[in-house]
C-alpha cells in the first residue's frame, strides 16, 4: 500500500512513446510541473495529450510541447500559447476542442467506467455534425476533420452523445497526500486535476506534502487512493514554486 517513488524520475519511467495522458491543472494553477519535468527529461514522445489547456510557452506541458513530444491535444483552451497555435495552423499537431463541461465528465465518466452520456452542449453546432479541422495541412485545408456524432432527443430537447476518457497515464498535483494515494487538493488546484486522476489507469500524482496514513479526514479527501498508483513527494523548494500566469497589481 505504500504508493510512494523515490523519486519523480521513477514514477514517469515507464511512459513509453505513443502513450496517452491526462494532465491536471487549469492555466498554471495545479500544474505537475515537476513530473511534467521528469517526463520531458525521460524522452517519451508522439504522446496524446488530454488536458484542459496544454501550458504556456517555457512552462508546463508547454515545454514538451515546445521540444514536439506531443502529437495530439484534446483540450478546452487553447490561449496563452504561441507555439501551440503555430504547430496547431501548420499541421504539425492534432487538436481535439472540446466544451469545457464535456471534457470535465468526459474525464468523469470515464474514470467510472462510464463508456459514453447524453449532453446538450454542441448541439447545432460543428461539435456535433462534425467538420471541425483536427488537424491542418501542411500546404492549407484540412488533413483530418472531426466527425459527426449521434444526437437523440429526450423529453423535447436534442442531446449529443459523447464518449467518456481514459488514458494510459495520468499527471497530477495535489497539497496533500498520503502513502496510500488518498489526495486532498487546495483552492483553485481542485480544477481539472481530480478528474485526470480518475481517468488514468496509472496515475501519478505529485503532492506537496505527505501525510501519514489515517490523517486525513475522509470526508476531506477529493480523490480516493485507488486511483492513484504512484506519488511523488516534492521538496519544499519544488512546492513553493508557483508560477503566475498574469501579474496583476493595484495602484
Amino acid at each position: 500500500m505504500n504508493k510512494v517513488c523515490a523519486t519523480a524520475a521513477e514514477a514517469v519511467h515507464d511512459i513509453a512513446d505513443g502513450s496517452s495522458l491526462a494532465v491536471g491543472g487549469f492555466g498554471l494553477s495545479g500544474v505537475p510541473d515537476v513530473v511534467i519535468g521528469a517526463l520531458y527529461e525521460q524522452g517519451a514522445t508522439g504522446l496524446s495529450v488530454v488536458s484542459n489547456n496544454c501550458g504556456v510557452d517555457g512552462a508546463g506541458l508547454g515545454i514538451l510541447l515546445a521540444a514536439h513530444r506531443i502529437d495530439r491535444v484534446t483540450g478546452s483552451y487553447v490561449g496563452e500559447n504561441k507555439e501551440f497555435a503555430r504547430q496547431y495552423l501548420s499541421g504539425e499537431l492534432e487538436v481535439e476542442l472540446v466544451p469545457q463541461g464535456t471534457l470535465a465528465e468526459r474525464l468523469r465518466a470515464g474514470g467510472c467506467g462510464i463508456p459514453a452520456f447524453y449532453t446538450p452542449a454542441g448541439v447545432g453546432t460543428q461539435i456535433a455534425e462534425g467538420g471541425l479541422p483536427w488537424r491542418y495541412a501542411p500546404g492549407g485545408g484540412t488533413a483530418v476533420a472531426s466527425p459527426p456524432k449521434e444526437t437523440r432527443t429526450f423529453g423535447g430537447r436534442t442531446y449529443v452523445l459523447e464518449e467518456g476518457i481514459t488514458t494510459d497515464y495520468a499527471l497530477v498535483r495535489a497539497w496533500r497526500g498520503d502513502h496510500h494515494g488518498n489526495l486532498v487538493f487546495r483552492r483553485a488546484a481542485a480544477n481539472f486535476n481530480p478528474l485526470a486522476a480518475m481517468a488514468g489507469r496509472i496515475t501519478v500524482a505529485e503532492v506537496e506534502e505527505l501525510v501519514a496514513p489515517g490523517t486525513l479526514d475522509p470526508e476531506h479527501v477529493h480523490v480516493p487512493g485507488v486511483f492513484v498508483q504512484r506519488v511523488v513527494v516534492l521538496t519544499p523548494e519544488q512546492a513553493a514554486a508557483k508560477k503566475i500566469e498574469k501579474r496583476t497589481v493595484r495602484v
